[in-house]
């Protein structure tokens, strides 16, 4: 146990005995514990493998690379259609957790050997995600967008794409990069201050 993540486990709250009921079985794996985002991390050989966090309804394990595990129970869950390698396994009560102690450790296990064997998620790229109309036409517009645009990284320019390409209507497509075209100019994600 890493006493720097004591405090998470301390605030859980709501989710007091679980998390800690999941924090002991990851750590019989033999994982390294790790304070990443502001929630418990577990590495092997530096690499990310689990991570335990909640949220209002439920609490959860987060595999890095879960895309990769075989799901032999079927109780990984893709948080949204646009996760590309995370998977989750969702609990909401500690019986849950306990009456799948041997299941877990076998889906760490097998984390832990996909990352021993270097394996790694086929991410979509940039060029593979939809680009909104009204943003095109503003790239082809003004050669200063374009070029701040193709300077963010993969990460940012994705996360405008999907936030851009939403929309059913046109107008709000268009008042969405009307908006943040200047963050884009800036050199700012949608997320950074």
């Amino acid at each position: 146990m890493n006493p720097k993540v004591d405090f998470y486990f301390n605030k859980a709250g709501k989710w007091q005995e679980e998390v800690e009921q999941l924090r002991s079985i990851v750590l019989d794996c033999g994982l390294t514990e790790e304070l990443k985002w502001g929630c418990p991390c577990y590495t092997f050989r530096e690499s990310n493998i689990v991570l335990i966090h909640v949220f209002k309804e439920y609490c959860a394990l987060l595999f890095f690379k879960g895309a990769l595990l075989s799901d032999t129970h079927n109780i990984l869950i893709q948080q949204t259609e646009n996760v590309q390698a995370a998977r989750q396994i969702r609990f909401t009560n500690a019986g849950e957790i306990a009456g799948q102690r041997s299941i877990l450790k076998a889906y760490i296990y097998e984390a832990i050997e996909v990352e021993k064997a270097g394996l790694k998620v086929n991410l979509k790229q940039t060029k593979d995600f939809a680009v909104a109309q009204e943003f095109q036409q503003k790239l082809n517009t003004i050669p200063a967008l374009k070029i701040a645009f193709e300077a963010l990284t993969p990460g940012r320019q994705k996360a405008y794409l999907l936030h851009f390409s939403q929309p059913k209507q046109a107008s709000t497509r268009e008042a969405r990069v009307e908006k943040w075209m200047p963050q884009i100019l800036n050199g700012k994600g949608l997320n950074d201050l």
